[in-house]
Formats: structure tokens, sequence, C-alpha cells
């Protein structure tokens, strides 16, 4: 007798984690670009976060860096190199620091020996400083519901080559988590949403962790007053998006109801778009005066490369439209307030 497939929760959690899936063989930068690639202008603003961040925490030793879903290590690395560039007040921050990349894959030969590595988020309570998530949550399995003509929501089931089927009505946590953050009901059919549960879950662990500090999941999602009616749910493969198939051959990736993240975390919340949050940390995008071109035309050029870096970043309707879910523990920083 041939058993049901699973849903897509199952399924993705084998094809991105599973022994052969898509994390454990694949450089996750041959096939998306993130913020932390696009330039960076990125690890210098999050710098200047940590930076904000050992102020209001008065200093302490150690110091905690934690980079959650950290790929290759690119962002701590580019911390830490901005860091050194700060020269004295950079070198203080150094030497009590401790920096840490939480990913399912294994380490990275070349990274640096002071980087930590570690498979596992950090116990509850345990860290002082700043854990960072970049587009580590759009990476957390989720079901997808589909309503059926009767505008039942039922669980979506997927074979290994991307087939779906409609499967059981939802229920209980899943349900319940549908009526509140991304209701269904009267609802056209076909329509369809990702269950986002396990992802409130998942940020409440990484944020939880800290027993002071800031905690900041970046993403891109949406809010209860604006949900995509069919779905976000989708692959990428060498640099383009794709059909989403859970064979291990491809990322698979939805867009985050970051609004039912927050009431999940600890601490005061602020959400607020990586536009403002960039701006906050001093990502202009101003082009330079065209007078440098003049009287220094290295520096011009340099200048204007970096504006246009900034203004990729900033762009409302791409990654600038990114959200920066700001949770902060005993410890203002003042980010929301940017």
């Amino acid at each position: 007798m041939n058993s049901e497939p699973p849903g897509w929760r199952t399924a993705t959690e084998g094809a991105l984690y599973g022994p052969h899936g898509f994390y454990a063989r694949q450089a996750p930068a041959a096939h998306f670009r993130t913020s932390v690639h696009a330039s960076t202008l990125f690890a210098e603003a999050v710098a200047r976060l940590l930076l904000r961040v050992d102020e209001a925490l008065g200093h302490p030793e150690p110091l905690d860096l934690v980079d959650v879903g950290a790929g290759e290590g690119e962002l701590l690395t580019g911390v830490l190199a901005a860091l050194w560039d700060r020269e004295a007040a950079g070198a203080d921050v150094v030497a009590r620091l401790r920096p840490v990349a939480v990913e399912h894959r294994e380490r990275p030969a070349r990274l640096d020996p002071a980087i930590g590595w570690q498979h596992e988020l950090p116990g509850p309570g345990t860290l002082t400083g700043l854990l960072f998530a970049n587009e580590w949550l759009d990476n957390v399995p989720v079901d997808v519901a589909e309503n059926d003509a009767s505008g039942t929501p039922r669980l979506v089931l997927v074979e290994p080559d991307g087939t779906e089927r409609p499967g059981p009505p939802v229920a209980g946590d899943d349900a319940a988590w549908l009526a509140r953050w991304w209701p269904l009901a009267g609802a056209e059919e076909g329509a369809r949403a990702e269950i986002g549960h396990p992802r409130d879950a998942a940020w409440a662990r990484a944020a939880g962790a800290l027993r002071r500090g800031v905690a900041v999941a970046v993403d891109y999602g949406h809010e209860s007053a604006a949900r995509p009616p069919f779905g976000t749910l989708t692959g990428f493969r060498e640099g383009h998006e794709c059909r989403p198939v859970p064979d291990g051959s491809c990322d698979l990736t939805s867009h985050v109801a970051l609004d039912a993240v927050a009431a999940a975390a600890p601490g005061a919340t602020t959400l607020l778009t990586q536009r403002s949050a960039l701006r906050a940390l001093g990502v202009t995008g101003r082009r330079p005066a065209l007078s440098l071109a003049t009287s220094d035309p290295t520096a011009y050029v340099r200048e204007l490369s970096a504006a246009g870096e900034a203004a990729e970043l900033l762009d409302p309707g791409g990654l600038g439209g990114f959200g920066w879910l700001v949770c902060e523990v005993d410890c203002a920083c003042g980010l929301g307030a940017g």
C-alpha cells in the first residue's frame, strides 16, 4: 500500500537539512545573494549596531556576537574587518568579542579561527551582546495550507518531484495559528497560507538565548494587513527563482509573517524596514560632491561605488523593503527610534 507523501514542513526539512540536503552539499552564495553579499556596507552597519549594544551594556567581557544562519561566515568576517578599521575603539571591542556562527553545514576551511562555529542555537539566557539572523527564518520549514472548493483549509502534501495533492483538513496548532494570524475562512478556492508557528518558536528560542542584549531578525516578510493571497513558497537555484522541488536540488524559501514572529519574541520589540534601520546606522546612499572628481578622482570613484551599493541596500522595492525585527532584552540600543 502506498503511503501518503509528507507536508511541506517535513519535506523541506529533509530537502534542506538532511544528510544529502541542499545546505549539506551546496554553498548558499552560489544560489542566492543576500545583503551581506551585496556590499560590505551591510557588515559595517552591523558593526556599528554592535558598538551601540556594547555601549548600552556597559562594555561587558565577553561581548557575544552570534550570527544565526551564517552561511560561510561572511557577515562575521565583515564585522571583524569593520571593527579593525576603527583602530583603537574597534580593537578594544575585538579583544572582548566572542563571535560565533550558527549553521548546519560544516565549518569552512578558510574561516578566521577567531570565529566560533556550532550547529545549534546557544542555550537560554547564555548571551550578553548581539544575536543577528539575516535571512534565516525564511528557511525554517513550514507547512502550507490551501482552501478546497468548500472553503476548508487543507494541508498540502508534496512528492519529491514537487507534485502536490490536498491532504487532511488543517487542525490543532496549525488551525489555531491560521485563525489568529492568516485566516483563510471566506477566501476563494486555491487561497494558500504558510503556517508560521515553527518560525515563531524558532525565533523565541534564538532571542531567548539573550541574558542581556539585542536580537535582530532580517527577512522578507508581510504583516496581517497585507498577506499574499496565494502564499510565497518558491525555490532558488544558481541565482534564479525556480519551481520549489523538495529533492535537495534547490533552496526552498517563503516570506515570513513578521508580526506573528514579533508576538513570540522576548523583551521590547520593534519592527521596521531595512531602509529605516540602515539609515539609522549610517548608510545614506548619498552621492559624493562632483568637486571631488577633480580634487581626488580615486576617492570620487570609490565613494560613487559605495553610494551605488548603499542604494541597493536601501531600495524600498528590493533589499530596503526587508523587515528588521529588533528585540531588546534589558538593553536599549535605540535602533527602533531611527
